[in-house]
């Protein structure tokens, strides 16, 4: 699908579409948190560039009903309009299941330094009863307690840390 021919002796290689367009996508900022990107939150399933130029990207929302989904298309589109392509597809992809395994190590120390205790890696089976052994993103003690599992946004448990005295949000792992 992408021609990826040799570059003549000499002359820097330019990097594949797909390439480009993955790294103008990892500037696209998730809307409930704004330092961490769509790729790095792991929303974003695939990128294909046709022959003609045109480009689809795949996104999966954290949540079906998520209200910011029109929005990241929005973005998303636009980030890859800038690269100079004017066909361009995104596509909310509901096949692929999103779930927090997904979010990229890169993407949990953003989280963590965000001020939010990003949510363990599961087995395919999320245990809410880790929710109750959350460690502190401000101080790193496991001193904490589950305030409740219910935060301001579907994704997120409330918590406590005895250690700093900071109440602190966690993702839950979905």
């Amino acid at each position: 699908m992408v021609n990826l021919a040799q570059e003549p002796q000499g002359v820097a290689p330019k990097a594949p579409p797909v390439d480009a367009i993955w790294e103008a996508l990892r500037q696209v900022m998730d809307p409930e948190i704004p330092v961490l990107s769509v790729v790095d939150l792991g929303i974003i399933t695939g990128v294909e560039v046709s022959p003609d130029q045109s480009v689809i990207v795949r996104m999966t929302p954290t949540f079906a009903g998520c209200p910011a989904i029109r929005l990241m298309e929005k973005q998303v589109g636009e980030a890859v309009e800038q690269l100079g392509y004017t066909q361009v597809q995104v596509e909310t992809d509901f096949s692929v299941t999103w779930n927090s395994n997904r979010i990229s190590d890169h993407g949990r120390e953003i989280i963590r330094h965000f001020g939010l205790a990003p949510p363990p890696k599961h087995n395919g089976e999320p245990d809410l009863d880790r929710l109750k052994h959350t460690e502190c993103p401000y101080c790193a003690s496991a001193n904490t307690t589950l305030k409740t599992p219910f935060g301001p946004t579907l994704c997120r448990s409330m918590h406590y840390c005895f250690d700093c005295l900071q109440a602190f949000e966690q993702f839950k792992p979905v």
